[in-house]
């Protein structure tokens, strides 16, 4: 039974500093006159009168001002026993304008004690289903409820223009040992604009964005937004049980990396960006007319600083509003499935920065992060690392990968700088790091926190891909974390990368002696799965474009980007191209600015992009190209060690053993005829792709269209083709198909 107020409590609640506000507000029974009774206490500021509209004895009772800042009670009947108090307050400020709303501390906390327990375990695995500014319905009122996590904060007040950022008003209830504080606001709608005022123990109060906001202001404006998840009407459930029922690595693959701010921009706005549903119908008909199986989108959770290009996110529940509301993220997403193109986007649980806003030092103390630098800092990016191995801190990021997956139909995440997670020594000097339990440096949680990620998205949403940018030598990144591995579907392969474009930029009469970084990658090629990123790291940061990048003449730099962009096609592995690279793009990327389209009026850009668009039909349309990816079988060389020429020459297979083609390439801008190389079969082989044609800007030197397969045979094997080697020219060459080997009959 709760007795009247305390000075005490009463001093607490005018100072925002109360822990439990219902132990001064909203409905208690006392004992008043020597009876008991209802007494209901509210908070109004501004008013001078106030009433309890009593719904069970249909009456209005008056209530008496028992502080001069706005605090007032009344005594009201009590309830039966089998009901709730059901009651509205009614306030009149000074110039008689009168306000009707139901008691917030009227209503009880809806996260169950179980809920509780689950997120203290890291198990509350669809915390975004209870944390953050849930919109409910409670006894046939509508509402918000709000739940955060803040272990160490003294009081939490929810603020926003609804109750003029008042931290008085709306105080919320701390839920026990949990950590989690809760307020439900009835009448509240979405699109309401609120902070979190935390207090800390020290006394320092901070508004704080939402940690689980599904919605955010547009930058540089903070606050978090009541948004309804629920009212896009999804229309791709074929693409979703297709999705479910496919093995996605058995199929073609080419990514287009995106990042919608500087795809292309509307120059009628200020700040140039185009909204997600505009860039739906335009970036979806580009990827379509370019053979592209998916788009992957640099980080759109919001991110308060547009140069971190997503890569320090604040809002990790909230689509960045930079391009509309998530209702708007959706049907880009929605729009893309039906036109059969999948979307990926990038993750970032390594990481996150230091705004004041965010998550850093969220309730005073390091909470989400170390307190120690040596584990809590990033010395690269100047940004905060994860507490992986503190439960609440697991589950919001299980739950953000999950929620991705869950609302928005996502198809992949790729997680970026996995290798920082992994080593507790990364970019650090001696000292400048604490050890494992075992002495080691190895980040043991990060480790366990990846693996619980993967098998946890792979066994909620089946046909999923996980994705690793991860730059080490760390063994079974790819692999099932039930045989030790971390459980992602594909890792990117940045040493071909590196070693590639380390022997691109070599001028071509010194690469005999440089042939090693082209033929070393197929040594461990089939170690991982392995995706062949150019992703816009290589085009950032003074690297120049990748057309820049290339060594010789104009004509030479567009042959050699041809050829970089055929090895790749043909390589082993599936493919991400970042935009602009397929157009050739001179420039290095700039986010403020859009692609330069304008380049498309000179062929050899032109050419170029048709040329990409051509490899990826020919990926699609030749099982050989990638059925067999990730398997060493599906692939065999025919001519690795020809440095004085530096050519190659390899076959890839399907899983047909009748379907291969034979890829045949030359770094060098000499013309050779009559070269001869070896085919495991006789027959006649057609040219099916040559990145010399005059279609794409080349010198249109080649063998269309096809050649006959002779005896003698060569390397080894029964005949061979005496082929014409366009300069920095890469062929591919089909045989005729031949009947399968019919199998003897059984008896």
């Amino acid at each position: 039974m709760r007795t009247s107020v305390s000075l005490s409590n009463m001093s607490s609640l005018l100072d925002a500093n109360l822990h439990d506000p219902t132990s001064v507000l909203g409905p208690a029974v006392v004992q008043h006159d020597g009876r008991q009774v209802l007494a209901v206490r509210a908070f109004s500021p501004e008013a001078q009168q106030g009433w309890v509209l009593d719904e069970s004895h249909g009456v209005s009772r008056p209530m008496r001002k028992i502080h001069p800042a706005g605090l007032f009670e009344a005594f009201c009947p009590l309830p039966s026993q089998q009901s709730e108090p059901q009651y509205q307050l009614r306030f009149a400020n000074q110039g008689g304008e009168m306000t009707t709303q139901h008691d917030p501390y009227s209503f009880e906390p809806m996260l169950t004690p179980f809920d509780l327990h689950l997120f203290g375990q890291g198990r509350l695995l669809k915390a975004y289903d209870k944390l953050g500014a849930q919109l409910r319905e409670v006894k046939g009122v509508k509402g918000v409820n709000f739940a955060v996590w803040a272990p160490n904060a003294q009081s939490i007040s929810l603020v926003g223009d609804f109750n003029q950022w008042d931290a008085r008003r709306n105080l919320m209830r701390r839920r026990e040992s949990s950590g989690v504080w809760e307020i439900f606001i009835p009448g509240m709608q979405a699109g309401e604009k609120y902070k979190y005022r935390v207090k800390s123990k020290w006394g320092e109060s901070v508004d704080k964005s939402d940690p689980f906001g599904f919605a955010a202001e547009l930058p540089p404006r903070t606050a978090s937004i009541v948004t309804d998840l629920t009212q896009h009407q999804w229309q791709d459930s074929e693409w979703m049980a297709r999705r479910t029922a496919t093995n996605q690595l058995d199929k073609p693959i080419s990514v287009y990396e995106c990042h919608l701010g500087s795809w292309r921009r509307d120059p009628s706005r200020h700040h140039g960006w185009m909204s997600y549903r505009e860039l739906a119908h335009q970036l979806v008909a580009y990827v379509k007319e370019m053979g592209y199986t998916h788009i992957e989108l640099l980080p759109i959770s919001e991110h308060p600083y547009s140069g971190s290009w997503g890569y320090q996110t604040v809002g990790y529940f909230a689509a960045t509003s930079r391009h509309g509301t998530p209702e708007d993220f959706m049907y880009f997403v929605d729009y893309c499935h039906q036109n059969d193109i999948g979307v990926i986007v990038d993750w970032v649980p390594a990481h996150f920065p230091k705004d004041g806003h965010g998550l850093r030092r969220f309730d005073g103390t390091a909470m989400f992060e170390h307190e120690d630098p040596r584990m809590g800092e990033h010395p690269d990016w100047g940004t905060m690392i994860f507490n992986y191995g503190r439960h609440e801190v697991r589950n919001f990021l299980l739950s953000n990968a999950l929620f991705w997956l869950d609302k928005y139909h996502i198809d992949g995440l790729r997680v970026d700088a996995v290798a920082s997670m992994l080593y507790l020594d990364y970019s650090r000097k001696e000292g400048e790091w604490i050890p494992n339990v075992h002495g080691g440096r190895e980040n043991l949680e990060a480790i366990s926190l990846l693996r619980e990620f993967n098998y946890e998205a792979h066994g909620n949403f089946p046909g999923v891909l996980t994705i690793a940018e991860e730059s080490t030598a760390w063994g079974g990144v790819s692999r099932p974390v039930e045989t030790g591995g971390l459980g992602f579907s594909i890792k990117w392969n940045m040493g071909w990368m590196n070693d590639t474009l380390r022997f691109m930029k070599h001028d071509p009469i010194h690469r005999q002696y440089h042939h090693d970084e082209l033929t070393f990658s197929l040594i461990y090629a089939f170690t991982e799965n392995f995706c062949l990123p150019l992703s816009h790291d290589e085009v950032v940061h003074g690297k120049k474009s990748l057309l820049a990048q290339m060594p010789g003449d104009l004509w030479q730099r567009f042959a050699n980007l041809r050829l970089l962009y055929s090895y790749m096609w043909t390589h082993p592995g599936k493919k991400l191209l970042y935009m602009g690279s397929d157009i050739a793009q001179w420039n290095e990327w700039n986010h403020d600015a859009e692609l330069q389209w304008d380049l498309l009026q000179w062929e050899s850009h032109a050419g170029m992009q048709k040329m990409v668009a051509d490899l990826n039909k020919l990926l699609r349309a030749e099982p050989a190209l990638y059925e067999r990816d990730f398997d060493g079988d599906g692939f065999e060389w025919v001519e690795c060690n020809a440095r004085n020429d530096s050519v190659l020459a390899y076959l890839r297979k399907a899983k047909d053993p009748n379907d291969f083609v034979l890829v045949v390439q030359n770094f060098t801008p000499a013309y050779r005829e009559n070269y001869p190389i070896g085919v495991p079969r006789g027959g006649w082989y057609q040219e099916v792709f040559n990145s010399d044609s005059q279609y794409y800007g080349g010198s249109n030197k080649g063998n269309f269209p096809g050649v006959q397969a002779e005896e003698p045979g060569w390397h080894f094997r029964s005949h061979k083709l005496n082929l014409t080697l366009p300069p920095l020219g890469t062929v591919v060459l089909k045989p005729e198909k031949m009947a399968a080997i019919e199998q003897p009959k059984s008896k």
